[in-house]
C-alpha cells in the first residue's frame, strides 16, 4: 500500500481528557424523450433563481436531468435585460433586480443545443407581508401555519415555499485529531480538534418539495388565516435540539394560481414537480425554436415577503421522543499499541476504503484506541458532517 495519511476521529482521551405555452397531452410511447421545465420567480428586490429541468417519458423510471449550460436573462417590455448566472445543477441565478411595478416582464432562456423558450410578458405582483408564522402542538407532532392578509385587497391568490433548518449532534463527541503515516513509520501527530474541524454539532437544511397554495377570491376580505405549511412529526430529529423555517410567500396572478392548482394534483399522485406529469398542464412558456414542444412552467414576478421562526425543544411536549440514526452506536476499545508519539509498531492490517475510512479487522473505525489514550466508534456516530454542515448559519440564534 502507498504512503498515505489517515486522520482519525478521536472521542476522548481517557489519560487527561473527559470527555418551455401548450397543453400537454402526452403519451407514454411519445418519441420526445423530454420537456423543458422551468420553475421560479422573478424577484424584485431580491435575488432571482430559476432552475431548469429535463422530464423523462411517462414510461421511464428515470428522474429528470437538470438543464446545464443554458443562457438565461430576465427582460422588461421596455428592452431593459437583467442576465442569471449559471450555479450549477441546473440552478441559475441573478443579484437583486430592480423591477418597476408597473413594468411587464418575460424569462428568456437559450439552452446549449441552440433551443430558444419564452414565458409571456408578466405583470408584478407584489405580497404582502406576512403576519405570522405559527406554530400548534397537535397529537401527531407540531403544525406550523401561516396567516397574512392584503389590506388593500389586491392579492387574493399565494403561494407559499420554505425552508426550514435544524441542528444535528453527533452520538459522541470527538475532542483530538490523529494523523498516521504508512511508511516510513515517522511518529504519528495528535492535535486537538479546532472550531472548524469540530464534528459534533452540526446543521441540516431541506427545503419544501409540496406545492403550497391559498386563494381569498372567494372571500369578503383578503385575508388567509391559519394556511398549512408543514407537520412535523412528534419523534422526528427535527424537534430533538432547536428547528427553524423560514417562509416565502409569494402573490400570483389567477392564471398561476390554476397552473400551481393542476400541477399540485398532479405531483401528489407522481411525487415531484419535475417528475413526467399524468395530466394536461398550459403554462405561460413557449418554446420559441420549435412551437409545436411543450414547455412545463409558470414564470411569476414580484417582491417576496419573507419571516423566519425558531422553535426550542424545551418548549414541546416532555414525552415527544426524536427518533436519531444512532441506535446501534457504542464505544468500541480497539487496541492500539503504542502511544501516539513512538513509532509506529506492527500491527493488524489497516486498509483505506472508497470513502477514505478506515477498515480494521472488518470493523469500519472512527477512533482507535491506545492504553491510556482512545476510545472507537463508526464515523456516523462521531463525524455530523457525514450529514450536514458544522458551519453554523450566520442566522441560527
Amino acid at each position: 500500500m502507498s504512503a498515505m495519511k489517515k486522520i482519525l476521529y478521536i472521542l476522548f482521551v481517557l489519560a487527561g481528557a473527559t470527555a418551455c405555452k401548450k397543453q400537454l397531452n402526452i403519451a407514454p410511447s411519445a418519441k420526445v424523450t423530454s420537456y423543458l421545465v422551468v420553475d421560479g420567480n422573478i424577484s424584485s428586490g431580491d435575488s432571482t433563481t430559476i432552475t431548469l429541468r429535463r422530464t423523462v417519458n411517462l414510461d421511464s423510471n428515470s428522474r429528470a436531468n437538470p438543464e446545464l449550460g443554458a443562457t438565461v436573462a430576465v427582460e422588461s417590455a421596455g428592452g431593459a435585460s437583467y442576465k442569471l448566472n449559471s450555479k450549477g445543477g441546473g440552478v441559475y441565478v441573478s443579484a437583486p433586480l430592480n423591477l418597476s411595478s408597473g413594468e411587464k416582464y418575460s424569462l428568456k432562456i437559450t439552452t446549449s443545443n441552440g433551443g430558444k423558450y419564452a414565458s409571456d410578458f408578466v405583470q408584478v405582483k407584489n405580497s404582502p407581508p406576512i403576519d405570522s408564522v405559527r406554530t400548534a402542538i397537535k397529537n401527531d407532532g407540531l403544525q406550523i401555519s401561516v396567516d397574512t392578509h392584503d389590506a388593500s385587497n389586491n392579492s387574493k391568490y399565494y403561494r407559499w415555499e420554505y425552508t426550514e433548518t435544524y441542528q444535528i449532534q453527533s452520538a459522541f463527541e470527538s475532542q483530538i485529531i490523529v494523523v498516521k503515516n504508512d511508511s516510513p513509520p515517522p511518529p504519528d501527530i495528535q492535535t486537538p480538534r479546532t472550531p472548524e474541524k469540530k464534528v459534533y454539532n452540526c446543521w441540516v437544511s431541506d427545503t419544501s418539495n409540496s406545492i403550497i397554495t391559498g386563494s381569498s377570491a372567494k372571500l369578503a376580505a383578503d385575508k388567509i388565516s391559519d394556511a398549512p405549511m408543514a407537520l412535523i412529526t412528534a419523534n422526528s430529529e427535527k424537534l430533538r435540539l432547536r428547528y427553524s423555517i423560514l417562509v416565502k410567500q409569494y402573490v400570483i396572478t389567477a392564471e398561476a394560481f390554476n397552473y400551481f392548482e393542476l400541477l399540485k394534483k398532479n405531483t401528489e399522485q407522481i411525487g415531484g414537480i419535475f417528475d413526467p406529469q399524468p395530466s394536461e398542464l398550459t403554462g405561460n412558456l413557449h418554446c420559441l425554436s420549435n412551437p409545436n414542444e411543450p414547455v412545463i412552467g409558470f414564470v411569476t414576478v414580484g417582491q417576496v415577503a419573507q419571516k423566519r421562526i425558531f422553535v426550542d425543544k424545551a418548549n414541546l411536549p416532555g414525552n415527544w421522543v426524536p427518533e436519531t440514526p444512532y441506535g446501534s452506536c457504542q464505544l468500541n476499545t480497539l487496541l492500539y499499541a503504542r502511544k501516539v508519539t513512538s513509532t509506529i509498531p506492527t500491527i493488524p492490517p489497516i486498509y483505506v476504503n472508497e470513502v477514505n475510512d478506515l477498515i480494521y479487522g472488518g470493523f469500519q473505525l472512527a477512533v482507535d484506541y491506545a492504553p491510556g489514550g482512545y476510545l472507537a466508534s463508526t464515523p456516523l456516530c462521531v463525524d455530523c458532517t457525514l450529514r450536514g454542515t458544522n458551519k453554523k448559519p450566520s442566522f441560527w440564534k
